[in-house]
C-alpha cells in the first residue's frame, strides 16, 4: 500500500499537508513536521498590510484603499518580509518536502511583486489566499470575481511555479469561478478559507475576534463541492478546515481531494498526530483492499452522474421530507408550546 499523490504537479509521499499556521513559521518546526510525516507544508501568509506598514516604518498611512494604521503593528506579525524570504531559502536547504509560500492581499501589483520574490527564494509553489468581504452594496458580484481573477492572471504571468487559489465559499457558482481560475492559470483550488465571524459581547458592548479551532463538521462543505467538481476540472483540490480525525481525511479523498491540509488537529493534539492520521488511513485501505490512493480517490464523487444539480436537489428534498416524517412520528410532547 502507498499513499503517493500529486498536487499542482508536485509529487508527494502522502496526501497530508500541514496548512498555513504558526506550526510552519520557523525552520525547526518545518523540519520536525517533515520528520513526523508531513508531505508538504504551507507557510503562514504574508499580508499586504504588513508590507505596507514595513515600507512606511509604522508611520500613519491613509490612502483610498483604507487606513493601514488600524492593522496590527509590524512586531505582531509572525515573520517580516526579509525573514519570510530567508525562511524559504533555509527550508529548501534543510528539508526535502515541498515548501509552499502564501500571499494574502488585495492589490494586484503587490501580489505580483512578492510572488516573484518568493519564487526567487525557492518556493515550490504559491498559495494565493483570497479573503475579501465586500461591504460596498454598490459593488456587484461580477466585479468582485473579475478583480480576483485578474490577480490570478497577473501572478501567473510573473511566476512559473504552481499556483493554488484559496477561496471562501461565498460565490453564486463555485464551479464556475473554479473553472475561470483554471483558465486564468491556477493549478489547484483550496476549499475553503474560513469565514471569521466576530463575537458581540452584550455586556461590555464590544466586538471581539478570535479563531476557534476547527471541527469535523467544518469539512462537510469542502467535501460537497470537491465531490461535485472532481473530474469536471483539471484543477487539483486541496481540502482545508475540519480535518480533525482520520475519517475526515478519508471522506475528503473519497470526494476527490488530492490533498488534505491539517492544522487545528495538530495545534490541539500535537504534531505527532500526523502519523496517527496516516496510519489509520493505511489501516482503512487494508480493510477495504485498496493498494494505492488512486484506487479510491474520488470514489464517492459525482463525476459520473449526468446531472449533479438534480442529484443535489433530490438529496435536499428527500432529506427534508424524511426529517419531517420522522418528527411527525415523535409527537407533540417533544415540541412543547410553552417554556417551562
Amino acid at each position: 500500500m502507498n499513499l503517493k499523490t500529486t498536487y499542482m504537479g508536485l509529487c508527494l509521499r502522502s496526501p497530508i499537508i500541514v496548512g498555513a499556521s504558526p506550526l510552519t513559521g520557523n525552520l525547526t518546526g518545518i523540519q520536525e513536521l517533515e520528520k513526523l510525516g508531513a508531505s508538504a507544508i504551507v507557510m503562514p501568509s504574508l499580508f499586504e498590510e504588513q508590507i505596507v506598514q514595513e515600507a512606511i516604518a509604522e508611520t500613519q498611512y491613509l490612502d483610498l484603499s483604507g487606513n493601514y494604521s488600524a492593522f496590527p503593528s509590524t512586531s505582531e506579525y509572525l515573520l517580516s518580509i526579509e525573514s519570510y524570504l530567508r525562511l524559504i531559502k533555509e527550508a529548501k536547504q534543510k528539508v526535502k518536502i515541498p515548501v509552499i509560500a502564501s500571499l494574502n492581499g488585495r492589490s494586484p501589483g503587490w501580489w505580483c511583486r512578492y510572488a516573484k520574490e518568493m519564487e526567487k527564494a525557492g518556493a515550490d509553489g504559491l498559495e494565493l489566499n483570497i479573503y475579501q468581504v465586500s461591504a460596498d452594496v454598490s459593488q456587484s458580484s461580477e466585479s468582485i470575481e473579475m478583480d480576483t481573477l485578474e490577480i490570478v492572471r497577473l501572478v501567473r504571468k510573473e511566476v512559473q511555479i504552481p499556483l493554488a487559489v484559496k477561496i471562501c465559499p461565498f460565490y453564486t457558482n463555485v464551479g464556475n469561478i473554479a473553472q475561470r481560475f483554471q483558465a486564468a492559470g491556477a493549478n489547484g483550488l483550496v476549499l475553503f478559507n474560513r469565514f471569521l465571524q466576530p463575537e458581540m459581547d452584550i455586556e461590555t458592548l464590544e466586538i471581539k475576534s478570535k479563531i476557534p479551532l476547527g471541527t469535523s463538521r467544518d469539512s462537510q462543505l469542502a467535501a460537497t463541492w470537491i465531490a461535485l467538481l472532481y473530474h469536471r476540472l483539471k484543477l487539483d483540490f486541496a481540502a482545508t478546515g475540519g480535518v480533525i480525525e482520520p475519517r475526515d481525511a478519508i471522506r475528503l479523498i473519497l470526494a476527490g481531494a488530492s490533498v488534505v491540509m491539517v492544522c487545528s488537529a495538530l495545534l490541539e493534539k500535537g504534531i505527532g498526530y500526523i502519523s496517527i492520521i496516516e496510519n489509520e488511513i493505511l489501516d482503512w485501505m487494508k480493510r477495504h483492499h485498496f493498494s494505492s490512493l488512486e484506487d479510491w480517490r474520488g470514489l464517492l464523487s459525482q463525476h459520473k452522474h449526468p446531472s449533479p444539480e438534480s442529484l443535489v436537489r433530490l438529496q435536499y428534498v428527500g432529506l427534508l421530507v424524511s426529517e419531517e416524517r420522522r418528527r411527525s412520528h415523535l409527537g407533540n410532547k417533544h415540541f412543547p408550546n410553552k417554556v417551562q
